[in-house]
Parts: C-alpha cells; sequence; structure tokens
C-alpha cells in the first residue's frame, strides 16, 4: 500500500489527524491508518484502546457538522501487530471543518493527492453551494461565530419566543446545527450593508448626507427608515380649523418599500442596497431582479413568489409583514389621486423603485399654474390667512357676487382652494 488522494499512513496518533479525517469527508472519502509508517511498514500500536477512543473523541468533539455518522473506526491485524484503521465517506454535510476555527481556510481542509491541505476561500464557498444548491438562505453560514443581541430584542419586543427551538424552526439553525446563512442575516455580524446618501437637487452632485448601516437586518432596517423620515418633511395645510399634515413621502409607502428591499433582494450577491434621497424623489435600488417568471405586470398586480422565503417567514411572523404580495399594491394606493405615481425599473439584477415627492411636486405644479390678475390678489391674500369668504373676494377685487363665485370655483379646479361648508357659511382654504 502506499499513500494517495484516498489513503494516509501515521506512525502514532497525532491531534493533527482530524485534519486528514476532515479532508476524506469533504472529497472522496478514504482510509486513514494509525500504526504504519509513511512507508507501508507496519509498526503497530502500543494501546489499541486508548488510541481508539482518542480518535472517537476528536471526530466527535473536533469536527463540525457531525462526521461521526459517515466514519468507523476499527482494529485490525497487520504483520502480527494491532493497528487502527479509520474509514471515512464522502459526507453529505459538508464542507467539513474543525470547530475552533470555523468555516475558513485554517479549518477546512481537502485531499491534493496524497497531502491534506487547506481549502482555499473559492473552494469552500462551491463546497457551500454544492451542498445547499442555489438557495443562499437555507445554505451554511461562513462565520459560524454568531451573535443574536439586536434580533433578540426584536423578538422579545413582539412577545415572539427566540430559543434554539424557533431558530431551528425557522431556519436559523440547520439540521446539522450550524448556523445558515437567515442565521448570518438576522445576526449581528451580517455581511450585507445598506448605502444611505441624502442630495442637494435633482442629482448626485452635492451630498446633504450620508451613511452606511450594517449588522443584524432588522437594525438596518430601523437605522434605514429613521434616516429617511430625517429627510420626510412635513407641510401643514388648514381646512378650517382642523390642521392636516402632509409628508414629503407617505409613510406606509416608505415602510414597505424598505421591506421589499430587505425581504426579497438577491443576497448571494456582495453589493449594498442603496437608498438615496433627493429633492423631487426617493430611489431604493436592490440587488436581485424579479424572480423567474414573474413580470413588472405581476408584481404591481400583487403576485408575490419569494426568493427569500425563510427571511418572508421571520418577518411575517414578527408581523412586519401582513400577507404576501400586498406591498406594491399598498405602495401605489398610498399615492392614488395624487397626481403623481410611484415608479418601478427593473433589469436583470437590479430593482429600483422611485417614489415621489408629494410636497415638491405639488408646488411644482402650482408654479406651473396661470392665474388671472384676480385670482393671483385672491392667492395672496391666502399667504397670510387660513381662509377667504366670497364677500372678502368681492371687497378684495371690486368683483360682482356672481364673478367672486365664478372666480373662486376656478381656484378649487385648479387645486389651490378648497371648498369648506354651505350657503352663507361657506369659506375656502388652500387646498391640500
Amino acid at each position: 500500500m502506499i499513500e494517495n488522494n484516498t489513503t494516509e499512513f501515521k506512525r502514532e496518533y497525532i491531534d493533527d489527524i482530524k485534519k486528514t479525517i476532515i479532508a476524506f469527508a469533504n472529497c472522496d472519502g478514504g482510509s486513514l491508518y494509525i500504526g504504519i509508517e509513511d512507508d507501508g511498514t507496519v509498526c503497530g500500536v502500543d494501546d489499541i484502546d486508548d488510541c481508539q477512543l482518542r480518535v472517537v473523541n476528536s471526530i466527535r468533539d473536533s469536527i463540525r457538522p457531525d462526521v461521526s455518522m459517515f466514519t468507523s473506526v476499527n482494529v485490525e491485524t497487520r504483520d502480527d501487530k494491532q493497528i487502527v484503521r479509520i474509514e471515512v465517506q464522502h459526507g453529505t454535510g459538508y464542507p467539513y471543518y474543525i470547530g475552533s476555527k470555523g468555516l475558513r481556510p485554517e479549518g477546512v481542509f481537502v485531499r491534493r493527492g496524497a497531502s491534506t491541505v487547506p481549502a482555499s476561500e473559492a473552494e469552500i464557498l462551491k463546497m457551500i453551494k454544492e451542498a445547499a444548491g442555489d438557495n443562499y438562505e437555507t445554505a451554511r453560514s461562513l462565520n459560524q461565530q454568531l451573535t443574536f443581541e439586536y434580533a433578540e430584542k426584536y423578538f422579545k419586543d413582539r412577545k415572539v419566543a427566540f430559543a434554539d427551538e424557533q431558530k431551528r424552526t425557522l431556519g436559523i439553525i440547520s439540521d446539522d446545527g450550524t448556523f445558515s446563512n437567515l442565521g448570518q442575516l438576522l445576526s449581528d455580524q451580517c455581511v450585507h450593508t445598506i448605502k444611505f446618501a441624502a442630495f442637494e437637487g435633482a442629482n448626485r452632485t452635492v451630498f446633504k448626507d450620508r451613511k452606511e448601516f450594517e449588522g443584524s437586518l432588522f437594525k438596518q432596517l430601523d437605522e434605514a427608515y429613521g434616516a429617511i423620515q430625517m429627510f420626510n418633511h412635513v407641510q401643514a395645510d388648514y381646512v378650517g380649523l382642523e390642521r392636516i399634515d402632509r409628508y414629503d413621502y407617505p409613510m406606509e409607502a416608505i415602510r414597505e418599500a424598505l421591506l421589499n428591499a430587505i425581504v426579497h433582494r438577491e443576497y448571494s450577491f456582495s453589493a449594498s442596497t442603496l437608498i438615496s434621497v433627493y429633492d423631487d424623489r426617493l430611489e431604493i435600488i436592490t440587488i436581485g431582479g424579479l424572480v423567474k417568471e414573474i413580470t413588472k405586470n405581476d408584481i404591481m398586480l400583487g403576485l408575490s413568489i419569494l426568493r427569500n422565503r425563510n427571511l418572508a417567514d421571520v418577518f411575517y411572523r414578527l408581523h412586519l409583514i401582513e400577507a404576501y404580495g400586498t406591498g406594491m399594491p399598498k405602495i401605489k394606493e398610498c399615492y392614488a389621486d395624487k397626481g403623481v405615481e410611484p415608479t418601478i425599473e427593473i433589469t436583470d439584477n437590479a430593482f429600483k423603485i422611485t417614489l415621489p415627492n408629494l410636497n415638491f411636486h405639488k408646488a411644482d405644479n402650482k408654479k406651473s399654474i396661470t392665474l388671472s390678475a384676480r385670482e393671483k390678489q385672491i392667492m395672496e391674500y391666502m399667504d397670510s390667512h387660513e381662509s377667504i369668504t366670497r364677500p372678502v373676494v368681492q371687497k378684495l377685487t371690486g368683483c360682482s357676487q356672481t364673478t367672486a363665485i365664478t372666480t373662486l370655483n376656478e381656484l378649487v379646479k385648479k387645486g389651490l382652494l378648497v371648498k369648506v361648508g354651505n350657503g352663507g357659511i361657506t369659506q375656502y382654504t388652500l387646498g391640500r
């Protein structure tokens, strides 16, 4: 016998045999013999029971995920000497690794001919993808040293249990006891980020502010929403004595657009989600186009096919999502009868939603409206008054009762005034 890609000799037990066991399990399997010299000479094992025990303990305690079901440890006699033979099959839970080292080159090993060598990062990623298929969120996380401080608070505040049992049910912990990529997304160590920028005017020339949000997706969601709200200015109008606040962007539309960006993005790409606020619009660009066979018209109607089903289920359980497929219809509803509409643009690898600034477009529309001399007098009066009546218009402009009513009705049609009340108590306030 000679050493090759499936055969390894060790003169005696050493702790590094776990690297060879990992390499066999990650590749084509193999046999590891303890008690044979590198040249194939049988030297035997002095304390066979102790050697067996140390091998079994090393496999059980050092290697993750559990590879024991793919190994067998037996005693054989060769040349009248006892040796230990460790048979290793190619495991289904690869990549296997040294638990204390993690899914890094210093913890993952493969065979190169008769040698055991560290796997490259590319090889590790390839093994993860092969084991999990194309489903990113169910694949094993490269980082197994995850913490969930922000997520635990999120679940606790919503009175939802978040113990290991629930983590397994949600898919945060996989069947083999390791953390999945879903776990990584919700952990404090999430590697994906959201980049936020606010600009002066309608282009990217002058920055007002910029930030990058990292950590758990829950934390990024909260911080991104807060940053947008800092630039979501409110304009107050009055209808009679009632004050009506109108935000630049409907808060429900912001919420739905953010949730869609987080739940539906393609996390197998490393690029950040981009949020850009301009004077006239808010843009959110998400990595990942539409899921196959779904069209733009489909999602506008509310059809939903989930790219990250487990992530969506977590958000649903926390009541962040009320029902699948309702996001885009809700956003459209927020802009109903506002004169402007949200738009979406889709490429093979990106999705962009644009929310118009309602106050900007209303002010812009008002600037473009042509007013008569009498109408200008009335609107100038409204700059310093909450309301106006027909008798005041007659006195202000010196016109007849009929002309005053006609002029006020024209301003109502143009959306500049709102009629409140009837008969002798009729008033006109600024349009909403």
